[in-house]
């Protein structure tokens, strides 16, 4: 984070020095700006296996290609500072475009001065829905600014759906604890104190651990109980959540697969994969107290 906090600092110094440069030269915007803060969420910017200028897709050419494992994994659209990527539908329509066309999953908008991340495409949604995160540098803090920048740097951002959906679940949280009269420094200091126990997603666990509770984020974190203290308990108490949420046959064909896990023995590692695949088919977000 030090490193991205610098890049941070850095860009926004350049665009108070040399606003005007920036407003009309998007060439300089992709070289001082753009690059600046890629290099230091630590993809090789001048590597051709990570980064690609000039990626040709049916609509057009997308400025940057980012890939991972030999694929493309988020197509880049760089404009110059004068353009408003946040009050303009179009260059964000024009990414998205670029994406489906592609069968790329991700983009990402930027004028240098502010990051927008969208997830291309997904059935009954709008693009505005989809935004994943957008970041202002010159009108955030920082630190606010570098944290949600870490959610695309080439170690986190295979995992920017959830880290976003976490972001945005704390800060719905800590407003409405604000709302309901509790002072700041109480909340910090509730979030930051770990005395006995811990609430750990699931995505952070390695099956050794021993769960005290669990809970399902479903409009509001929701208590779900154990019937046993281990990962398997965890997985029949999502199960059994999950089988009397949906109605019908789904309800039905979950309640089954919770009937088959009761009935046999399961590693705690086999109980936590499945639990990690539970999370992302069903767009769930689930923590163990341990």
């Amino acid at each position: 984070m030090e490193a991205l906090m610098k890049a941070v600092l850095s860009v926004k110094g350049k665009i108070s020095s040399h606003r005007k440069l920036y407003e009309k030269n998007e060439e300089a915007v992709k070289q001082h700006l753009i690059g600046e803060i890629f290099l230091a969420l630590g993809w090789d910017w001048n590597n051709p296996e990570e980064v690609r200028p000039e990626e040709r897709t049916e609509d057009g050419r997308a400025d940057y290609a980012l890939i991972l494992n030999g694929s493309v994994f988020a197509y880049v659209e760089a404009k110059n500072l004068g353009v408003n990527i946040v009050k303009r539908d179009e260059p964000l329509r024009q990414l998205a475009r670029y994406c489906f066309n592609s069968g790329v999953k991700y983009g990402i908008l930027t004028n240098g001065a502010v990051w927008i991340a969208v997830k291309a495409f997904e059935e009954g949604s709008s693009l505005k829905d989809r935004i994943l995160l957008v970041v202002n540098l010159v009108e955030e803090s920082p630190d606010r600014a570098a944290l949600k920048l870490s959610f695309l740097s080439k170690s986190r951002i295979t995992d920017i759906e959830r880290l976003s959906s976490l972001l945005k679940a704390l800060e719905l949280s800590f407003s409405g604890l604000r709302r309901e009269g509790y002072s700041e420094d109480v909340l910090i200091s509730y979030l930051t104190s770990r005395k006995g126990s811990s609430t750990v997603p699931v995505f952070e666990l390695t099956g050794s651990e021993t769960p005290r509770a669990a809970y399902v984020y479903d409009n509001g974190w929701k208590l779900v109980p154990l019937p046993e203290q281990s990962m398997r308990g965890v997985l029949l108490a999502v199960l059994l959540y999950l089988a009397k949420r949906y109605p019908g046959r789904k309800g039905e064909e979950v309640m089954k697969a919770y009937e088959q896990v009761k009935r046999i023995p399961l590693a705690p590692q086999t109980a936590l994969e499945a639990l990690k695949r539970l999370e992302e088919e069903e767009k769930l977000r689930i923590s163990v107290e341990i």
